[in-house]
Order: C-alpha cells, then structure tokens, then sequence
C-alpha cells in the first residue's frame, strides 16, 4: 500500500478532514511535511476543504533555518498548482525563550511551534492542523516510552487524532514517504540534527528500528495493531476514573473533590482521575509524570490534613481535611495589622471579616458566644491590634482549656492556607480575641464593668 492509499483509509476511518473544514498543514520542509502537504493538495480534488499551510523558524540552527523557511516559500509556490495554499511563516527565538523560562531547548522549541500553529489556525479559522508524523515516527515514539519507562498510556503511541491535531500519515512508513516524492519528483531539506546520534531518538531511527523490520519487516504494522489495541483499554480505564470524579465541584476557579472518592479508587483507575483533573484545570493539558500523579494519590490517601503537592503549571493540590483542592492559587498574603475604631467598625484588610465595636457597660447576664461578647477596658493593655496570628498565641475560651491558637485552628479544621488570614484582637499582654473562635476568658468584663462590646462579622455569612 502506498502512501496515498495509507493516507486516505486513515482519513477516512477517524474523519480527520471533514468535507467543507479548513485544514492547517504543518510544513518544516522536510520529507514527511512536503509528501502531507502535497498529498493534501491533491485530495482537495476528492474532498471539499479548504488547505493552509504554515511553517515555523526556530532560529535554532543559523543559515540553515534560513533555507528551510525559503525552500518551503519556493515549493508552495513552484509545486502546489494549480491553487497553491495560503502560507503561513512565523519565527520565534527559542534559545532566548528556553533561557528564560528554564527549559530544554526542544520542549521549548515545541511549546512555541504548537502554539504558532494554534494562533494562525485561529486566524485563518482552520478546523484541524494536520502534521505529518508517521509509522516510523510512532513505532519510534513507543520504543522509547518503553525504553525510559512509563504506564499503559505511554505505551499507545500517537494518536491519529487528538483535540485538534490531526496526522494522517501515521500509518504510513518513511520508506512509502521516500517512494512518494521520488514518484512525483518532490524535493525536499533535510536537517543537520537527524543524523546526531546523540540524540536518543536518532539512536533509536538509524539502529533499533531497522534491526526490528530486519528481524520482522512486518513489524510496523503490527506496532499500530498493538497500539489500537492499548488505546481502547486505556480509553476504557479512563472514562472510568472519570466517572469516580462525579463530585468534584467547582468553586472561585478552584476544584475539589472527596478525598476519598480518590483514595478509594484501585491503583489502575486512581492516577487517572487525578490526570483527569488536571487536565479540567489547564485547558485539557494533562501533561505531568507518574511521579506527580502518585504524589497526589498518596496525597489523598493520607493523614496530613493540610499536606500539600506542587505540580507542573503552577497548579497545586491540596488537602484541606476531607477535600482534596487543586488550585493555582498561592496561599494568599497573612493579614496586615490594623487599629480598629472602638467606636465603629474596622475591615480585617481584604478578609471576609469586620469587628464591630462599641464602647459601653458590660450587662448583667451578658450573652457570650464565639463572635459576640465583652471585655474589660481594665484588663487591656496598650493599644488594641487586628492582625494575624503569631508563633506562641495562645487562647484559653470560656469554660474551656487554654493551647496554642495553631492547635485551636487546626481542631476546628480551618485550612492552612486560611489561618493567616483568620483576624486576632491582640494587645501588649497577648490574645484577647479570635475571630469564629471568641475572647480570652481573662479578658470578659463584669456585669457593670466599663467594656468594649465586641462582635466579628464574617461577610461569607451575611
């Protein structure tokens, strides 16, 4: 089978070019990106779409770049007619880009091309960006999974079609691509870097491969049955680990679920919901390790209640009691001391709470609770402040014992990221109220005393 023929039955068996759609093909000018957008010009003839194409300079490898952005000018032009397609050019410098974000130069290289592509897709409002990977390509991709070590996923290769990637060339092998061009007289560049045997994957091209095809020269297409096989167990597994994430909730841009609807799971299905949930928190990018994965299952299996994970992009997972929070949010800023107005009320900074104060006697039989009450004017010292809390605060509440506040937030299951931020009435002797938690017993006024009558108002409450 030729490459024409591998390329249609592919383009038919998973719809990749939907009759009226426009099609971005990616074009870097090498063999397999001429022999796609040359294939895909001459199916404009079988199906109605409109074709693009695009090519991207990395600016990495000097005059060479240079020649491949013209030779793909020059062969859009000399070689697609009649109707030649719209092309696209960008160019981005990566070595800059990766220095400043700390990154290897072919991720970065990667990240800018994917989102080059995606930008000028939105542009031309292309449907599908088609790239032109191949069966070398995938069989290459899930050799070296297997190399390095990875799960089930890894191991089902290259999809022919994810969101809005499509690669119909992926069942055809390089020799079919080679045979292609030479039938239709294609030139085409090649780059300098594909014959460095440093690289793990050229290793793997110019000496793994051809030992496997030499020891089975069916071994291509039984790779692709393998992998069509592991795709359908591991679509399976997942669509089951997402259904066990059916009470994740949303809340101010953050995810929670149960604890331990995650804890519960197997250990097939558990990594799973979690990539499932990162992957509702960064747009669909579900990009991380088995590292972090497993981090975050322990995570919900175990007893810290305020444990936390860093994972990639920023995000960050969180145990908060019995929920487990995925969020990109740092814990926000310790409230910042303030002098409350002890006639009126005071803002505790850009936290939900107030403190309402008033001067006056304290009455006989005074209502007491955590968020009303009053206290002696005769047993304060110095001026009164609202801040947060400090190491070494300690609380003793009517009729109860005295600790440490850390303890006593943490007893009545205020999250970590929020204790900074839960507003203390403090003066030069030590703590005379808390908010949600009420006044040092020491601190209470008699029935008669000259007092401040205290109240905390959670704005969350109103």
């Amino acid at each position: 089978m030729g490459a024409e023929q591998s390329a249609r039955a592919l383009i038919r068996q998973y719809g990749l070019i939907p009759p009226g759609s426009t099609v971005l093909c990616a074009v870097s000018g090498g063999a397999d990106s001429v022999c796609l957008l040359h294939l895909l010009h001459r199916l404009q003839g079988e199906i109605p779409f409109t074709l693009a194409a695009a090519h991207y300079n990395h600016r990495l490898r000097g005059a060479e770049s240079d020649r491949d952005e013209d030779f793909v000018r020059d062969f859009t032009a000399r070689f697609l007619d009649p109707r030649p397609p719209r092309l696209v050019v960008g160019s981005g410098d990566v070595a800059q880009e990766a220095k400043r974000r700390g990154t290897g130069l072919e991720e970065t290289a990667r990240d800018m091309r994917y989102a080059f592509l995606r930008e000028t897709a939105q542009a031309l409002g292309a449907h599908v960006i088609a790239l032109a990977h191949n069966a070398d390509d995938h069989a290459e991709t899930m050799l070296l999974h297997l190399l390095r070590g990875c799960a089930l996923r890894g191991l089902t290769g290259i999809l022919p079609r994810r969101d809005d990637l499509v690669r119909p060339l992926l069942t055809t092998p390089r020799r079919e691509i080679e045979a292609y061009l030479h039938a239709y007289g294609l030139p085409h560049v090649e780059d300098s870097t594909n014959a460095d045997d440093s690289y793990a994957r050229n290793r793997v091209r110019h000496q793994i491969l051809p030992l496997l095809q030499e020891i089975d020269p069916g071994f291509l297409p039984r790779m692709w049955s393998t992998a069509q096989l592991l795709q359908t167990d591991e679509a399976y597994l997942s669509a089951q680990a997402q259904a066990a994430c059916s009470r994740a909730r949303w809340a101010d841009g953050e995810l929670a679920l149960p604890a331990a609807d995650l804890a519960g799971l197997p250990d097939a299905l558990a990594p799973r919901a979690v990539r499932f949930l990162i992957g509702q928190l960064r747009s669909g990018n579900d990009d991380c390790t088995a590292a972090h994965l497993n981090a975050v299952v322990a995570l919900a299996r175990g007893s810290d209640p305020s444990a936390s994970v860093r994972l990639p992009g920023g995000l960050l997972a969180q145990r908060s009691y019995q929920d487990l929070l995925f969020t990109f949010r740092s814990a926000p800023p310790p409230l910042q001391p303030v002098i409350p107005d002890l006639n009126g009320v005071t803002a505790a900074g850009d936290t939900p709470w107030l403190l309402r104060c008033r001067r006056t006697f304290c009455p006989e039989n005074p209502p007491l609770g955590p968020d009303a009450f009053w206290v002696s004017l005769g047993r304060l010292s110095g001026p009164l402040t609202l801040r947060s809390r400090q190491t070494g605060d300690r609380l003793s509440p009517p009729g109860r014992g005295g600790k440490t506040l850390k303890k006593w937030l943490i007893e009545t299951r205020v999250p970590r990221r929020e204790r900074e931020r839960i507003p203390v009435l403090a003066d030069q002797l030590g703590v005379v109220a808390v908010a949600g938690l009420g006044p040092d017993r020491s601190r209470l006024a008699r029935p008669g005393e000259d007092a401040l009558e205290l109240q905390f108002i959670c704005k969350k409450r109103e």
